[in-house]
């Protein structure tokens, strides 16, 4: 089955404090990157798109673009890569950008900046975060079961192998029933204390280490761009958040929730 790898990367580090995307963390400086290309790719990916700024494409080839350009899947297919540009120019043409915002728009508008280029059952991922080999052959093996409208998949992980001693970290808290997504909360301080209590930090409340969390990989069928597209003018117009720099991610996912399979939990 074709499917393609969607990598975002324009965001340049935003909730690292730096280029966490192009950092070295291998053994001879290979980038978080090129981990989630390999094993994506081991598990049957054809495709991988780049979602950057214009000014990236230079930096990406070198970084990530040329090597995944010679990769070919198990079965003997070459992999496509290929680059989609989140800037302005991808807004619609009615809608002016807030003052002062500086960031991207963040998952959704991202996805919609790859319609023109993605044309098979694809998975987003962060391209700051390592999710594993088996995550992608996990999402491989549910999009070759996705219907081709009205239902999207998820990998999800438990809390307690995605948290730190080291800081805090910003997940998406999910409540899965039968197996299904039912709802996401965005929670941006999820802190490790000394003692193994794992506690938002904004709350006060003590979550449980089992609970599924979102790493922002999602797995859709082409027919979520006309979703997405339907969503991004009452965001836009009625629901935009006070913080222009806010990303628009969970308002454009929640039509998708409630068919969104919560895949398996790492």
């Amino acid at each position: 089955m074709h499917a393609a790898l969607v990598i975002m990367a324009a965001g340049i580090g935003s909730r690292y404090g730096g280029s966490k995307q192009i950092d070295g963390v291998g053994p001879h400086g290979e980038i978080l990157m090129e981990y989630g290309v390999y094993d994506a790719v081991r598990a049957g990916f054809d495709k991988v798109v780049f979602i950057i700024k214009p000014d990236m494409r230079e930096l990406m080839e070198r970084l990530c673009g040329n090597m995944a350009s010679r990769l070919h899947t198990a079965d003997g297919r070459p992999v496509e890569v290929r680059y989609a540009y989140q800037d302005d120019t991808t807004l619609p043409a009615w809608y002016t950008k807030p003052a002062g915002r500086t960031k991207p728009f963040g998952t959704a508008h991202a996805v919609l900046c790859t319609r023109d280029i993605v044309h098979e059952p694809f998975c987003v991922i962060n391209a700051d975060d390592f999710y594993g080999a088996d995550a992608y052959r996990t999402i491989y093996a549910e999009l070759q079961r996705l219907p081709k409208a009205g239902a999207a998949t998820m990998v999800g992980y438990l809390l307690k192998n995605t948290v730190t001693a080291h800081g805090t970290v910003s997940r998406g808290v999910c409540h899965v029933k039968d197996g299904y997504l039912s709802d996401i909360r965005e929670t941006l301080k999820i802190a490790l204390l000394q003692d193994g209590v794992i506690r938002d930090e904004d709350t006060g409340a003590v979550l449980d280490g089992d609970t599924v969390v979102s790493m922002n990989f999602w797995g859709f069928a082409p027919s979520v761009f006309d979703a997405l597209e339907t969503t991004w003018s009452p965001w836009s117009t009625s629901s935009a958040p006070p913080d222009t720099n806010m990303p628009w991610m969970r308002p454009a996912s929640a039509r998708m929730i409630h068919s969104a399979h919560s895949g398996r939990n790492f």
